[in-house]
């Protein structure tokens, strides 16, 4: 692949050239060590299948061709191939001679999805070179990829088809317009040769645009004046704001030991080209070192490139240099450092519209080859550098190789993978990504303010958004909405960027004036956003904490049994937390006894609660209104099955209501002497009731000085 030509060929096999070795693995050996690995796997099996002679020294041959014939099979991208010479040289024992056999299969296997057998061969490796630094990072990676494939991101993956043709197709870009999409390409229709380490034809730049309907033209080569596309390799482009073209130029390595370069060239018209001009970054250095992958800002007076120039920290690192406009030329490139760079390589650098630095690494955690990694910037006053990469996880990124992403909006992009294509073909192809928008859908509870497990049927929801949208509905039985997702058009309620309002109102019940607000602004993941507002009904009771008297007083009980002024503070805290209500205290008896007594005795009980809360805890005497009902106004219970309940069921399926009576209480004074008095019993309470919802301290009048005086009793 066109990458590769930045990467150093490591030729770890040995040639062992010994008098008497066959014609057939003399020429394997001259094909394998010019590069020409197209070829070169062909005649490595006709030599492999040559050597007859037994003997160590003819196992080692044997052992030296099926390594070879997997290293042409490696270069090319042909894993499945690769990983079966390799295992044929694996059985002759061949990694005792050259243990990289053994991390090489591991990345084959890796690249096959295949992560058990390749972390096998990895730890293999490691104990017979167990000092290599890329060992431990790839047994990791091997051992996390099942999480790490797992825990993937919303974006959407499509190979960009019609602009893929059979060879390599890579390292998309886009003009500063926007509207013209560069790429290299290694189709049959290119300029230059066969390449002898690719099989493809030598790599050319080509562009598509957008048409009307947002597709995708047919591509054509870049330029029509042959000043770009040359017989040697072009490609990875990229472009300041203005008209100057960035690319990589690689010399034919058949003809002399040259490294790629990064050349500029000023369009002259729409496919029109002026003579492009070597930038002079290896100005100091030997020919033989690659610069490339170029990528510039927007002024064009500052590149980052890949390369593998002295002085680096792993293989290729990222490098930048400042152009000078004066003195016409490059400032001396300065490593991109630790932070950025690692002892693998780092290749394909891009700017992102947030300033952030993509880039792909092989020596990162991810799921091992190259993978994308997003750095940030950061400005301080007087520089600017990148830090803290972050692998963009699966999907974009696969066990394959990723690279060279382009940043189209801050939702969509292009990128080169090497994943399996729709015909299941390994191969370099371009591949757009799409971040769907995040999924948001809404409930909302309606209960009672007062007793949350009350919940409201039929309560109007009306929910509004800063985008101008509208709709209401009502509470089912259980006090929810219904799910408000997705719409009948197939458009969603709730939508991206958008702060929304609810309010809820019912007949029967105080006009709540809160209105609950959310909002979807900045959020980067599916939410269901589940809201819970209250109603304070009218005039209905508020059970309240029981409150005991000594009998025939209204004296609070302290004791073991109960703390009676303790159960006060429920109320305390329910003005506190609803500053706007007035509450009706009111406390009522059994009917035994007289009702004037029984009227007199729960105004007086009524007037302790009030007493009690305004004196001793401080609450504005305004907001309650002590009431005494006496014996009048009996309670009423829910009976399901022998139980009697105070609270209302949500489910009245086999309840009975019934009000407690004096004469259905005294049906069981014989025959359940217990409910008789467990009945009378829950007819002495002290209840609460919601007077109004607009309590102003400023504006309401005084309060009625008698409520702190009791009434003559009996």
């Amino acid at each position: 692949m066109f990458y590769k030509l930045l990467l150093p060929i490591i030729f770890s096999g040995f040639s062992m050239v010994l008098f008497g070795q066959s014609k057939y693995v003399v020429e394997a050996n001259d094909y394998f060590n010019r590069n020409m690995y197209c070829e070169g796997a062909a005649k490595c099996i006709m030599a492999y299948n040559k050597i007859k002679k037994s003997g160590k020294q003819a196992l080692k041959d044997k052992g030296d061709m099926a390594f070879k014939t997997g290293e042409c099979y490696r270069f090319t991208d042909k894993f499945k191939e690769a990983n079966e010479w390799y295992e044929r040289s694996i059985l002759l024992d061949f990694q005792k001679i050259n243990p990289e056999l053994l991390f090489n299969n591991g990345e084959m296997l890796r690249m096959m999805g295949e992560f058990e057998k390749a972390q096998t061969s990895f730890e293999k490796y490691q104990t017979l070179v167990p000092g290599d630094e890329r060992i431990e990072l790839a047994i990791e990676n091997c051992k996390n990829a099942k999480d790490f494939i797992k825990d993937q991101t919303k974006h959407v993956i499509e190979n960009a088809g019609s602009i893929n043709k059979k060879g390599i197709d890579m390292a998309p870009t886009f003009d500063i317009k926007e509207n013209r999409m560069y790429f290299a390409s290694s189709r049959d229709a290119n300029v230059g040769d066969l390449d002898p380490i690719s099989c493809d034809k030598f790599m050319d730049i080509w562009v598509t645009e957008f048409d009307k309907n947002g597709n995708f033209s047919e591509p054509k080569p870049a330029d029509l004046s042959g000043m770009v596309n040359t017989g040697d390799h072009e490609g990875s482009v990229c472009f300041d704001g203005k008209k100057t073209m960035f690319f990589t130029r690689c010399p034919d390595m058949k003809k002399q030991n040259l490294g790629c370069d990064i050349w500029m060239v000023k369009r002259s018209g729409k496919e029109d080209w002026d003579t492009p001009v070597k930038c002079n970054l290896k100005e100091g250095f030997n020919d033989s070192v690659s610069v490339g992958h170029p990528c510039v800002a927007e002024d064009g007076l500052f590149l980052i490139f890949a390369s593998d120039m002295p002085g680096g920290i792993g293989g290729k690192d990222l490098w930048y240099s400042t152009y000078n406009k004066k003195a016409d030329s490059w400032a001396k490139p300065i490593n991109m450092g630790k932070g950025i760079n690692t002892v693998g390589n780092e290749l394909f650098p891009t700017f992102g519209k947030d300033g952030k630095l993509y880039y792909s690494s092989d020596a990162m955690m991810g799921l091992g080859g190259l993978d994308i990694y997003a750095a940030e910037k950061v400005e301080t006053a007087d520089t600017f550098y990148w830090q803290n990469p972050v692998n963009l996880k699966s999907p974009i990124n696969s066990e394959n190789n990723d690279y060279s992403l382009y940043e189209f909006t801050d939702k969509e992009g292009y990128f080169t993978s090497e994943r399996k294509d729709p015909n299941g073909v390994f191969n370099a192809d371009i591949y757009s990504y799409v971040l769907p928008p995040n999924l948001f859908d809404l409930q909302v509870i309606v209960s009672e303010r007062i007793d949350k497990s009350v919940r409201i049927q039929d309560a109007k929801v009306s929910v509004s958004g800063s985008d101008g949208s509208k709709w209401e509905g009502y509470t089912k039985k259980n006090g929810y909405t219904i799910l408000w997702d997705k719409k009948a058009d197939g458009n969603r309620y709730i939508n991206a960027g958008v702060q929304y309002q609810i309010s809820v109102s019912k007949e029967g019940y105080y006009e709540n004036k809160k209105i609950e607000k959310f909002t979807t602004e900045g959020l980067n993941d599916d939410q269901s956003f589940v809201i819970e507002m209250d109603l304070i009904p009218i005039k209905k009771p508020i059970r309240l904490p029981e409150v005991r008297y000594v009998f025939n007083q209204w004296v609070f009980v302290n004791d073991s049994t109960i703390q009676s002024q303790d159960s006060l503070i429920y109320v305390f805290n329910l003005l506190k937390d609803n500053p706007e209500i007035v509450l009706e205290l009111s406390s009522h008896t059994d009917s035994r006894g007289t009702a004037d007594a029984n009227q007199k005795l729960s105004e007086n009980r009524a007037r302790a609660c009030y007493k009690y809360l305004v004196e001793e805890k401080g609450v504005d005497p305004r907001r309650i209104v002590p009431s005494g009902k006496g014996e009048s106004v009996p309670r009423t219970v829910y009976k399901k099955g022998n139980e009697y309940l105070v609270a209302q069921p949500i489910d009245m399926t086999g309840v009975e209501t019934i009000v407690l009576t004096e004469t259905y209480i005294n049906q069981f004074q014989k025959t359940n002497k217990t409910l008789f008095e467990t009945l009378h019993q829950l007819n002495r309470r002290t209840e609460g009731a919601v007077l109004s919802t607009d309590f102003d301290p400023a504006t309401s009048p005084a309060a009625n000085a008698k409520y702190l005086q009791f009434v003559k009793y009996p």
